[in-house]
């Protein structure tokens, strides 16, 4: 019996650990798509930041000249552009994105860049700027104090920097003050869109829609959209519709690719990533050219040395070395993945730039099954 409960319990763990491990290879549905009308908006306004330590726009700036006279002819004081001669001042762009489901009165981050000369932006403040839509309109009024990561100093044709000082960012610097109104859920249909798109992957999760709501409630589209017919409901039971699909778990279909950072050398791949059959050679070949310059000086026993022809002469004097260093050769069996043919690389003692060769001679070649992308 007590035999018995031990297998019991066993099995259970295992069962449950089973599920566990089918639950983490699925992926929630909101993970994988959204809907095609939930997407966010692009906001852009111009404006001016003040309070600058002598970093800004230079005073012949016309454009910061001319927007600097106009706030202050809003504000009710009346100074002619040519009398403003402050470098405290500088014209910038305000970009933000606002999202799908913001209320008014719903702060959003905005990030400033520097649209004039200015040296820096550090320590300046943002005026009231309003944030308009590609309709004209404005949705948002920005103002705020910047942060700014990073600095320049210079003094003296010295300089000292440190990141982009002309541009910075204001966290929750911007306020929302008209709304994009969310998608009617009562016209019977919705379509999502996948973030990436691919045919099999589509084709699972309209197979688990359909498990979970019934046959022909989801439909493939293409590759990248598929349609869920909501049931004839009340607006608030439709949404619980859409909130269940979105918790509802599907395995994706990775496609195969290798991203190559070409500036740090960093190989980023998927563990099913295989390369076929090959061979790789890598030689070195060193060729080393100098060239000595001997100063050939006659002797000073002569008197008449310009006479008689003799005069100082430079005489070159050039020698070729030339040494090749030992192949290196990697025998790759079928099946091999990247991240084993990288670590076999790194034991050659090949360099970021060497693999990268390398990964591109493979996918020429027909030998890495994978889409190669170099950043």
């Amino acid at each position: 019996m007590k035999h018995l409960r031990t297998w019991a319990l066993f099995s259970a763990l295992v069962l449950a650990w089973s599920a566990v491990s089918a639950a983490a290879d699925g992926i929630r549905l909101k993970d994988l798509s959204r809907m095609k009308d939930e997407r966010a908006n692009m906001l852009v306004g111009y404006g001016l930041v003040t309070g600058l330590a002598g970093t800004g726009d230079n005073p012949g700036n016309r454009l910061t000249g001319q927007t600097l006279s106009n706030v202050l002819e809003n504000l009710g004081i009346d100074i002619p552009q040519q009398a403003l001669k402050s470098r405290n001042v500088a014209a910038v762009t305000v970009t933000a994105v606002l999202p799908r489901y913001a209320q008014s009165g719903d702060l959003i981050d905005v990030n400033v860049a520097s649209l004039g000369d200015a040296r820096s932006l550090a320590g300046g403040t943002l005026l009231m700027t309003p944030l308009h839509g590609p309709d004209r309109k404005v949705y948002a009024l920005a103002q705020g104090a910047l942060s700014v990561g990073g600095y320049k100093f210079d003094l003296n044709g010295n300089v000292v920097q440190k990141n982009h000082p002309t541009s910075g960012n204001i966290p929750n610097g911007a306020t929302i003050e008209q709304e994009v109104g969310p998608p009617n859920a009562t016209l019977g249909t919705v379509d999502y869109v996948l973030f990436e798109p691919d045919l099999t992957t589509v084709d699972r999760i309209v197979n688990a829609i359909n498990t979970e709501l019934g046959s022909g409630t989801a439909a493939i589209v293409d590759s990248g959209r598929y349609r869920v017919t909501l049931p004839a409901q009340p607006p608030q039971q439709q949404m619980r519709t859409l909130a269940r699909l979105e918790t509802l778990e599907v395995t994706p279909d990775l496609r195969a690719r290798v991203i190559v950072n070409e500036r740090t050398g960093t190989v980023v791949s998927g563990g099913d990533v295989r390369v076929s059959q090959t061979t790789i050679s890598q030689g070195e070949l060193i060729v080393a050219i100098t060239t000595d310059y001997n100063v050939s000086q006659p002797t000073s026993l002569f008197a008449d040395l310009e006479t008689r022809g003799i005069r100082t002469v430079v005489v070159p004097d050039t020698s070729i070395d030339v040494r090749e260093g030992t192949d290196k050769t990697l025998n790759l069996a079928n099946d091999t993945t990247v991240a084993e043919l990288v670590a076999a690389l790194h034991r050659v003692k090949a360099s970021s730039r060497d693999i990268i060769t390398v990964l591109q001679g493979l996918k020429r070649a027909g030998a890495l099954h994978a889409e190669l992308i170099i950043q």
